[in-house]
């Protein structure tokens, strides 16, 4: 094998994480999409699943019995099957923390420990190890035990009580937000741990409950009701903060979004929808005053837009340097000349599918970029090569197999 010249070496450089092995324990969405992550940038994620496969094949829509969230959501991961609440399984599973950077595991707290895995055993073993425990209440604390998912943390992080309309009930998101959110923080704070031990050479554990990454979004909220005893209201579209800041409909019967949260893009609207009177009222020069007057400014910003089609509304904003924004579905997203320039909907060649299409890495990086390279794998295609790696002959395998453990 030759080495590489330094101008090829240059040209294409190793992925940003590449040297960073993730054994993937976790179950449903938010530990499995931090691993996910990591694998976009260059990490070797092992997919580590129960040898009857992880719910998320059986969960939301499938084509010819085959879950299309499982195929975004463990891209770029090799996949084995091996059952950890068997000796076997733990032992192999020993074995493999040994050249591990991190394990991220979803499970009750207590369940490692009482599978011979806690991080005392794990540490021991490799003492570089980070451990992610990604849980709907954390580690300790009287909810520790507790089942719980994102809908819960959605509930309880105070976010369903401020969505809804103001004469409405809290309203919950349709889609894994607080399990997205806590992803992306489970992922970070994994990258945190790892530079930590770059100074130490030691690895710890990241308790990650998924109720608070959903407390850190609400902003102001905390403080303000420490401070002032106030809550915020349920505003529907609206804001508290500033006007006009809606949804409105259009003459050909689309939706689109203003903000004004800058005091000039406010003026601009004004000044494009023909209400420039307003900007001269005393209350227009702040946002939470304008908010105040949201029904006579959504008034002229609505009646507006309600004469004009939706490419002649976003046209116009255009022009006049205003914010605004189509209401999107999955359809739009497709088509979007943004989207497309920035590649946000990648296609990949899946191995029962034939050519998908989902969302791409979720930021570039200028020299290391990222990429999706494979999607989620058929159940244990690679148990036999990752394992192999970890002394497991063809014989042992079967015997394994026999026994259920893989």
């Amino acid at each position: 094998m030759t080495t590489p010249s330094t101008s090829s070496t240059e040209a294409q450089p190793r992925p940003a994480l590449s040297g960073i092995r993730v054994l993937d324990v976790a179950t449903l969405f938010a530990g499995p999409l931090a691993a996910t992550l990591l694998g976009d940038y260059g990490a070797d994620v092992v997919k580590v699943e129960h040898p009857r496969g992880d719910p998320v094949r059986h969960h939301g829509a499938s084509k010819d019995g085959v879950g299309l969230w499982w195929k975004m959501l463990s891209r770029n991961k090799r996949g084995i099957t091996l059952y950890l609440g068997s000796p076997e399984g733990q032992e192999i599973f020993r074995r493999m923390v040994r050249d591990a950077d991190v394990v991220i595991e979803n499970f009750r707290p207590g369940t490692l420990e009482r599978w011979g895995l806690g991080y005392d055993v794990l540490s021991e073993i490799n003492p570089r190890l980070v451990l992610a425990r990604v849980t709907a209440f954390g580690q300790h604390g009287p909810y520790a035990q507790r089942p719980g998912f994102g809908t819960l943390a959605e509930a309880m992080s105070g976010f369903a009580a401020i969505t809804g309309q103001p004469d409405g009930p809290p309203t919950l998101p349709p889609f894994g937000l607080a399990d997205g959110v806590s992803a992306l923080t489970a992922a970070f704070g994994i990258m945190t741990a790892l530079h930590e031990r770059e100074r130490t050479g030691r690895g710890q554990v990241l308790d990650l409950a998924i109720i608070e990454p959903m407390v850190t979004l609400l902003g102001p909220q905390a403080i303000t009701w420490d401070q002032l005893g106030e809550l915020q209201p349920r505003t529907g579209n609206r804001s508290a903060n500033n006007a006009p800041r809606n949804i409105y409909r259009t003459k050909d019967g689309s939706w689109v979004a203003v903000s004004t949260s800058a005091q000039s893009i406010a003026e601009r609207v004004m000044r494009l929808v023909g209400r420039p009177e307003y900007i001269d009222e005393p209350w227009f020069g702040s946002g939470a005053e304008r908010a105040r007057h949201a029904d006579e400014l959504d008034e002229a910003v609505g009646s507006w837009i309600a004469q004009r089609t939706r490419d002649e509304v976003t046209s116009a904003f255009e022009e006049a340097q205003a914010a605004v924004a189509p209401i999107y579905d999955m359809r739009d997203i497709f088509e979007d000349p943004q989207y497309r320039a920035l590649g946000t909907i990648t296609e990949v060649e899946d191995e029962e599918l034939g050519p998908v299409r989902f969302q791409n890495v979720p930021f570039r990086l200028s020299r290391t970029p990222g990429a999706v390279r494979s999607s989620g794998p058929r159940l244990g295609r690679d148990t036999a090569a990752v394992l192999g790696e970890y002394g497991v002959d063809e014989a042992e395998l079967d015997e394994l197999r026999t026994r259920g453990v893989v």
